[in-house]
């Protein structure tokens, strides 16, 4: 058995002891493997063991990826994005979410972009739940009339939400921030804003992940946890 195949077995086994704890399914938790700067065997290899659902946080890496692996694979925008690198992610066909939606401006670009490719593009809008100055994404109090504001574009769909929370070395401590996130999910959910839909709660990293699941998180974004520390 090889270090990644061992590594997902590991993996896979605690997030059903994290989801069982809550009295959650660990079927209702996504997987979500974070491929940055890993190989394409490495890569490969990961996905013969059954994970399609991968994910890349810089759009160049992301297309050179979705241009050599095979086609059926589920591809994840989880980094900033840049306005001007909309235009790939839009012709990525296969590039079925972007996690880091957190601008008019971008949701704009991303909506006429999208129209250009006559197809819709599922967003999850990011939160700094946490109010982190060296973190992306919305205010929590800002969240609510962002999405009134940006549920106008037809060819974006607001699919739920994303958050990146500090990396500590005990995840108790990020614990109230995946709460606020599912508490954010749920008014945004019975506030049944046009346009907007809440099924995914995307948080969760390799050193976390388990409190997230305990706290609603539907995806998780892991890397080392599967691959290894990274080499740099």
């Amino acid at each position: 058995m090889s270090v990644i195949e061992k590594n997902l077995k590991k993996l896979r086994d605690k997030i059903e002891t994290a989801a069982s704890k809550v009295g959650r399914e660990s079927s209702e938790v996504k997987l979500v493997a974070v491929t940055k700067g890993r190989s394409c065997a490495e890569i490969e290899e990961l996905i013969k063991l059954g994970v399609t659902d991968l994910a890349e946080s810089r759009v160049q890496e992301l297309r050179d990826k979705y241009l050599e692996l095979a086609a059926d694979i589920n591809w994840h925008m989880i980094g900033h994005l840049q306005r001007n690198k909309v235009k790939y992610i839009a012709r990525m066909e296969n590039c079925n979410l972007i996690h880091s939606l957190d601008s008019f401006r971008l949701a704009k670009r991303i909506n006429k972009r999208a129209e250009m490719e006559n197809r819709i593009l599922n967003t999850l809008v990011q939160v700094n739940i946490a109010k982190d100055e060296n973190k992306f994404g919305l205010m929590p109090e800002k969240l609510k009339e962002y999405l009134k504001e940006i549920s106008v574009f037809e060819h974006l769909q607001v699919k739920g939400l994303m958050t990146m929370v500090p990396y500590v070395d005990d995840p108790e401590e990020v614990r109230d921030y995946f709460k606020g996130m599912k508490e954010l999910f749920e008014e945004i959910k019975i506030a049944a804003i046009p346009g907007v839909e809440m099924q995914e709660l995307s948080m969760g990293i390799s050193n976390d992940y388990q409190v997230a699941i305990e706290e609603g998180a539907t995806m998780v974004r892991i890397g080392s946890a599967i691959f290894g520390p990274r080499k740099y």
